[in-house]
């Protein structure tokens, strides 16, 4: 299956162009799509609903919005109020049905300054082929370690406890005549997951290992319940991956600030993992992962 993130800084290019149809050309196409910096009712981005803009432009998709940033931005037009929030998140397009989602509200610290935005991570479950997966599609803090680690610690505790906790709703239903499972089976909440995102860190960071651990003498180790790097057991490694480029200290950085990490299980099932260098549709460029979700865990594909 084809996965794309890409944080596609409310619709405004490294050009600086507002041209959303941009970005959604870009991911047209791709099984699941984790979008980061995905915003409402801004008078930046001409007070634009980009969730509902981005279904229309990406037709045919079941998708999610997860708003980390949420403020009241309501009007009175001709003495009725309209009620409208301003609203700044990620947001997971899929072609097979999301079967339940939910939103993360990550740690954050108070700051005198920079300015600080709540940072958020979207969960979604979804049924494919190979056995239902849990995507996330997640923006870190962008000031400081000690934040995203935090953060980090947060999430990784969530996914640890994932299968414990169970989904949206478990157990026999006592109340059928309430209708509370549509006769529905018990939704999954596997340990399998798929974390997409920009996590505003790079390989061999603090936060970086705090993912995926250290293993010098083991770089192919994957735990059960632990995360790996995609582009580090890809079958086909990309020279020069990187996904944002910035003028620091008058020189040119390229750093690899997006990131798709994937459950243990899955580790032997990444193809290739790659970006579309040079694309000017965001400051970042989208990060693209060939993962195969069409075999069947337990049949050898594990």
């Amino acid at each position: 299956m084809k996965l794309v993130s890409y944080n596609i800084q409310y619709g405004f290019g490294s050009d600086g162009r507002y041209d959303l149809s941009r970005a959604a050309r870009l991911v047209a196409g791709a099984d699941i799509i984790a979008l980061q910096e995905v915003e409402r009712h801004w008078q930046r981005s001409d007070f634009d609903d980009q969730p509902e803009m981005l279904s229309q432009l990406l037709a045919g998709y079941y998708w999610v919005y997860g708003p980390a940033f949420d403020m009241d931005a309501s009007e009175l037009r001709d003495g009725r109020l309209v009620n409208r929030r301003r609203q700044f998140g990620t947001m997971v397009m899929s072609k097979l049905p999301i079967v339940w989602s939910r939103l993360h509200a990550l740690p954050m610290r108070r700051t005198l300054r920079p300015l600080n935005t709540r940072n958020a991570a979207l969960e979604c479950m979804i049924r494919t082929p190979a056995g239902p997966v849990r995507v996330l599609s997640l923006h870190l803090a962008h000031i400081a370690a000690e934040e995203r680690l935090e953060q980090i610690d947060y999430l990784m505790t969530e996914h640890r406890r994932a299968q414990s906790e169970g989904g949206p709703w478990s157990g026999a239903d006592d109340e059928p005549s309430r209708n509370w499972t549509h006769g529905e089976v018990e939704p999954e909440n596997p340990l399998a997951t798929i974390w997409m995102g920009d996590f505003n860190m790079e390989p061999g960071s603090a936060e970086y290992r705090r993912i995926v651990g250290g293993t010098p003498y083991h770089r192919g180790a994957a735990y059960l319940d632990g995360l790996v790097d995609a582009a580090s057991v890809a079958s086909e490694p990309v020279a020069d991956f990187h996904t944002h480029e910035k003028i620091i200290d008058g020189r040119l950085a390229k750093r690899r600030l997006d990131h798709c990490f994937v459950g243990g299980m899955l580790a032997g099932r990444v193809r290739s993992v790659g970006s579309d260098i040079g694309e000017v549709a965001s400051d970042h460029f989208p990060v693209r992962v060939d993962i195969d979700l069409e075999t069947p865990f337990g049949l050898g594909g594990r």
